[in-house]
């Protein structure tokens, strides 16, 4: 076939056909599932965090504090803006170029006036259609066929032999999405290093005792996370499965390389004045109310006494366990929950322009790639970034094939 290909129709690959459509060369996106985008749909189902509205060097800072700075070693400006030329500015003029009006929450994070994903991806895909981008759904890739590449397809076994292809297949989680990690053999028989997946931005498995059961589904509110260094204040979850959410999220990945975790109950008080509110005498109150009162929350109170036994006898003793209290649990939850993935195809593999040293013509981009980000737009921004990074060398590859 004439022109490019590109293997996965979410935000990195569609990304990287709009840049190769419009450097005018024909392509054929090929989607393994019956709808393109639907771990991006997922996303959006309680509100589109598309980016976080923040100066690019502050941007690229909390990217990499996000992943407790065990980034990969040469990491050849994947997570900066300068490199790839997409960073929060750019991504809300893409989204706003497709007719969608955007606002600022007070975290800073961006999201859609409409909170959804669907109509963003819908002005999307119309765009792409009207460029000429050929979106063919069910066409699973399965490897390679010499220097082919091999797809079952609803019409049968196709063979297809592009000018260039970038391979845009997602990491491996939530896999009933279409991010499965089956690709992973057939680049290694071609000599691609891939790197082990890991869970990333996951909640942590957690059994509870019994006591705990009337506070699922929960939000934990006021409390502050401290793991490897990092600081994290925000919301969470106790779900039946253990916590989960941005809170947690935001310090998963320290936790997950063996950082020990301790919960702030009252970080907006010292521990001296926090004894003070302990030191009040509890009366006939059982120790669950008596927590409460002190505390202002059932849920603090409740975390307090499931982790935090054996109970301290004095005033200060309780205040010195609600400001330290350890976060017990079980380890991450696996890939199957995680909402992304560390790991993937390693960087000293790829070229300058993200293609496959030992497969010429080849690309990659978005989570097949060895980085992680955090949730909260940095994610997302940067997916759609080697996206659009790939299509643009895949657009300078094929212009300079035409020329020899």
């Amino acid at each position: 076939m004439k022109g490019a290909l590109v293997i996965g129709a979410g935000p990195a690959g569609l990304m990287a056909a709009e840049e190769i459509a419009r450097a005018g060369h024909p392509v054929v996106v090929a989607e393994a599932m019956p709808t393109p985008a639907r771990k991006f749909l997922m996303a959006g189902k309680s509100g589109l965090n598309l980016t976080r509205d923040e100066p690019a060097e502050a941007f690229a800072r909390n990217m990499t504090l996000g992943t407790g700075g065990r980034l990969p070693p040469d990491p050849r400006g994947y997570f900066g803006q300068t490199e790839t030329g997409f960073g929060p500015a750019e991504v809300m003029d893409w989204a706003r170029g497709l007719g969608i009006a955007l606002f600022t929450g007070s975290t800073g994070r961006v999201f859609p006036v409409g909170m959804k994903a669907s109509p963003l991806l819908r002005a999307w895909l119309a765009r792409l259609a009207g460029m000429g981008v050929d979106l063919r759904s069910r066409w699973r890739w399965q490897g390679f066929e010499g220097d082919g590449l091999v797809f079952d397809t609803p019409s049968g076994r196709q063979v297809l032999h592009p000018d260039a292809s970038v391979l845009a297949l997602g990491g491996a989680s939530w896999p009933r999405l279409g991010s499965d990690a089956a690709w992973v053999p057939w680049l290694a028989e071609k000599g691609v290093a891939v790197a082990p997946f890991r869970p990333a931005n996951m909640g942590l498995r957690v059994d509870w005792s019994p006591a705990m059961t009337r506070h699922f589904g929960q939000p934990v509110k006021g409390v502050a996370i401290h793991a490897g260094g990092q600081l994290s204040r925000g919301e969470w979850v106790i779900s039946r499965h253990g916590i989960e959410g941005g809170g947690i999220y935001a310090v998963a990945a320290a936790i997950r390389d063996g950082a020990e975790a301790v919960l702030d109950l009252a970080p907006d008080l010292d521990a001296e004045a926090l004894a003070v509110r302990f030191a009040k005498p509890r009366g006939k109150l059982s120790i669950g109310n008596w927590l409460r009162r002190v505390l202002g929350d059932p849920v603090r109170a409740a975390l307090l006494l499931e982790w935090g036994r054996p109970l301290p006898a004095d005033p200060r003793g309780w205040a010195l366990r609600a400001k330290a209290l350890p976060l017990r649990h079980q380890g991450p939850a696996g890939l199957d929950r995680a909402i992304s993935s560390a790991g993937g195809i390693r960087l000293d593999g790829l070229t300058a322009g993200l293609e496959l040293r030992t497969l010429p013509g080849i690309f990659a981009a978005g989570e097949m790639l060895d980085w992680e980000a955090p949730t909260g737009g940095y994610l997302l921004t940067h997916s759609l970034g080697s996206g659009r990074w790939a299509g643009r060398a895949v657009a300078d590859y094929l212009r300079e094939s035409a020329r020899r």
